[in-house]
């Protein structure tokens, strides 16, 4: 209750000053609003992710992907553990297209969730960050028999574009499901060429 009373005179304050006579505190008053406005939404978001439904939650997840600042990641990470697979989903999805390198420990482990969607996501997630530590996990996946999750962790590796994953790939044009090679295929294409093959390429 103090909090939101001590939000309110500081609105009411930064009302007052966009009648300021300098422009510039005119200009600082109308960003303290904007940015006090995110702040009382993102309590209620947060109160939302604890208490709320199921729809409520996964609702509250998408929506603090508008709201820019470091307060949001505990919420998200907090998400991850929650026991309803949507809400996990819809906490990597946020998070991947955050791009923010700190949570991405907790993000890996979602590789071996107990629902096959949510390690989709993951596997979909992790593909927005290029970071060449996560092909060994993503790699991991390419023996799986689920083909959603082995077309996602394909087509992270091609995002990451680490040439290390080249033989597998390769390998991946001789399995059985046509939706698999296809995605091996359009893969090769995106992978990073080293030296020594860019120079084999202009012979």
């Amino acid at each position: 209750m103090r909090g939101l009373i001590a939000l309110e005179k500081r609105r009411v304050a930064l009302t007052s000053a966009l009648r300021d006579g300098d422009r510039r505190v005119r200009e600082a008053a109308a960003a303290a609003l904007e940015r006090l406005e995110s702040l009382a939404g993102f309590s209620d978001l947060a109160a939302l992710l604890r208490s709320g439904s199921r729809e409520q939650r996964v609702r509250a997840v998408y929506a603090l992907e508008k709201i820019s600042g470091p307060e949001i990641y505990g919420p998200l990470t907090e998400a991850l553990s929650s026991r309803d697979q949507d809400v996990r989903g819809a906490a990597l999805q946020v998070l991947g297209r955050k791009q923010n390198p700190k949570v991405l420990k907790y993000m890996v482990r979602h590789l071996k969730d107990p629902h096959p969607a949510v390690r989709v996501h993951a596997a979909e997630a992790l593909g927005n960050f290029s970071d060449r530590r996560l092909v060994p996990f993503l790699s991991a996946l390419l023996v799986e028999k689920d083909e959603a999750l082995v077309i996602s962790a394909v087509r992270s590796l091609a995002a990451i574009g680490d040439p290390a994953v080249e033989a597998d790939l390769l390998q991946l044009l001789e399995t059985a499901n046509p939706a698999v090679r296809a995605a091996a295929a359009e893969a090769l294409g995106f992978l990073h060429v080293n030296a020594d093959a860019e120079s084999a390429l202009s012979d």
